[in-house]
């Protein structure tokens, strides 16, 4: 199995389990977020949930370009990035408060999938940002979009995806990105955290959320995430693309 969950005490916590893949994305672990998600949705049992990594090095390297390598065209392409950006869609809009609990390393999609969640916690250790720029193309799970709503500097959010290069947890506490970094056991940081919100009726945050949510679609977020997609599966599909990706693999494989 890729992923573990856990549900104790109204906090369901959704680990990506392939340590040995710095826990990439495959279809088992979109499959595994599209179940927790429809449990939240049809449950009351859950007030938090959490996203987070099997041990200490990787949160999540993003998709595992070893499995989604095979996909060449545009329209291949946008038959996988649709499928988890509509998953990451479902989560950013969820009721409850999403937290991603930053144990690792989270580049590409990884660092989407935090930018979806509401809170980030990253530990002191860990180093993340949109890298998707490296392998020619941009963002394509709508992790561009979301960066532009969570309220960091035009300016900042910009230079964070054109950089294409991990920050450090200081500097993603600086511009924004990060609302805390720990130190520490994550578990213990997450406790921390949710400590006061614990205390407030489920009911309450539930309407907050809803705030933003009426203004999400107010702004036309979803048509904007799909129109994200289009554009990184054109990219997708480009010489320059299959090229990077090449390299990569092959970086990788001589490391093992």
């Amino acid at each position: 199995m890729s992923y573990k969950i856990d549900l104790k005490e109204g906090i369901l916590t959704f680990t990506i389990d392939r340590e040995e893949k710095r826990n990439a994305v495959n279809d088992e672990v979109m499959d595994g977020l599209k179940k927790v998600i429809k449990h939240i949705k049809e449950n009351k049992d859950v007030r938090f949930l959490v996203i987070t990594g099997a041990g200490e090095k990787a949160f999540c390297s993003g998709g595992d370009l070893s499995e989604f390598h095979s996909l060449k065209t545009a329209e291949e392409a946008f038959g996988m990035l649709s499928k988890m950006g509509n998953i990451l869609y479902e989560l950013a809009t969820l009721h409850v408060p999403t937290i991603a609990l930053i144990n690792g390393t989270a580049v590409g999609g990884g660092c989407e999938i935090a930018t979806a969640c509401d809170f980030r916690l990253v530990a002191r250790h860990a180093k993340c940002g949109f890298i998707q720029g490296t392998l020619a193309i941009t963002t394509g799970w709508g992790g561009g979009t979301y960066l532009f709503e969570r309220g960091l500097r035009h300016d900042r959010a910009l230079k964070m995806l054109i950089d294409a290069k991990p920050y450090d947890a200081q500097t993603l506490y600086d511009i924004g990105w990060a609302m805390r970094v720990f130190d520490g056991p994550k578990e213990e940081a997450l406790e921390a955290f949710i400590e006061d919100m614990k205390k407030v009726h489920p009911s309450v945050h539930h309407a907050y959320k809803e705030i933003e949510l009426r203004k999400w679609r107010e702004r036309n977020v979803y048509g904007r995430v799909m129109e994200e997609i289009r554009l990184c599966a054109k990219l997708w599909e480009s010489e320059e693309h299959e090229k990077a990706v090449e390299r990569f693999l092959s970086k990788s494989s001589s490391q093992k």
